[in-house]
């Protein structure tokens, strides 16, 4: 009723050797995953801190970017150079609060106390800022 495949699968002849391509443990890709959330809570910590300047927000800033260069081993990442005042306040904390959330799932998945502290901190920060401008 059948009839036997007579050909190589296809998934074997393009990858060829299974060494032929790098790869990445678990715990790597957790890092790289973990330091992509920091790096964008980061962003938006800077817009915010453009938008509406806080020693709270700049202290957040350093740390974040402390985080991320760790994970990044010893890279430092890029920062957002804000210059006006942003009416979308409630949206980015908004947005902050949603990535530090992110940050905070995969920082408790890989067993990261600091990363983890710091993004619950940050979901803390941004909850009461979103409390005071009314959105929730």
């Amino acid at each position: 009723m059948y009839e036997p495949i007579r050909t190589k699968s296809v998934h074997s002849t393009m990858a060829g050797d299974p060494t032929d391509f790098p790869h990445r443990s678990r715990e790597e890709e957790l890092d790289i995953q973990l330091a992509s959330h920091l790096a964008a809570l980061l962003a938006v910590t800077d817009e915010l801190r453009a938008a509406a300047p806080s020693e709270d927000l700049d202290l957040a800033a350093e740390r974040l970017a402390g985080q991320v260069a760790r994970l990044r081993e010893g890279r430092k990442p890029a920062r957002a150079a804000g210059s006006a005042r942003d009416p979308r306040v409630a949206a980015l904390h908004a947005r902050a609060h949603a990535l530090a959330g992110r940050a905070l799932v995969v920082a408790a998945s890989r067993a990261d106390t600091a990363a983890a502290i710091l993004a619950a901190e940050r979901m803390d920060a941004h909850a009461a800022a979103q409390e005071l401008t009314g959105v929730s």
